[in-house]
């Protein structure tokens, strides 16, 4: 990580001359906490993709207004990321309100199968759902600084905003997430299946 580029600022002017493997490192460097940050707003792993994949290519495409915050381009990225989130959601919306107008077949699938991935599946759409209360700007805040522990400071940085403001705003957002989170709480969880021990399959 010492030699000359290979630090994350070296890479991305690398990238800017036009470098695909600097630009290629920083995808592999990032991808999988851009991914886990848009499968927490969605909750669903194919949508996570496809808006991973999004945002690397708008980080591309708007490379020469990209700001580097305290030597990464990560912040950039997330907010980003919640951006293509936003409205992907919003779309997956509009789609869900279609297909539930549309005449329904009986459903033949058991209704006890897989009852724990079901619950854990219930657990990412409540989160989601709580983040979507969120105004944009609050919950680039606490993407940034709850869960991808930058500081406030840096935070600030890349949403145009003092750190006092930043911290009076990552305090009533995480309250308001709390709430949320605590209205979509889903009772009685189901316990989760014991794995199967090899030399204990009949």
């Amino acid at each position: 990580m010492g030699n000359k580029g290979d630090n994350e600022e070296g890479l991305w002017r690398q990238s800017l001359l036009g470098q695909g493997d600097a630009f290629g490192a920083l995808y592999d460097r990032h991808r999988d906490r851009v991914f886990r940050h848009a499968y927490r707003l969605c909750g669903n792993h194919h949508d996570a993709e496809d808006i991973m994949a999004a945002s690397f290519l708008e980080l591309w495409r708007r490379r020469r207004q990209v700001r580097v915050v305290e030597g990464s381009i990560l912040p950039w990225l997330l907010v980003t990321t919640t951006n293509m989130a936003r409205n992907s959601v919003r779309g997956a919306f509009r789609y869900q309100r279609l297909l539930n107008a549309l005449p329904r077949t009986e459903d033949l699938s058991d209704p006890t199968a897989d009852r724990y991935r079901s619950y854990q599946d219930d657990l990412d759409q409540d989160l989601a759902r709580a983040l979507a209360t969120l105004t944009a700007k609050d919950l680039h805040l606490v993407t940034l600084v709850v869960f991808e522990d930058h500081t406030i400071v840096a935070a600030a940085a890349v949403l145009n905003l003092t750190p006092a403001a930043a911290k009076s705003r990552i305090h009533r957002a995480r309250q308001r997430l709390r709430a949320a989170l605590n209205d979509n709480a889903s009772p009685n969880p189901p316990t989760a299946p014991t794995p199967v021990l090899e030399g204990e399959r009949t």
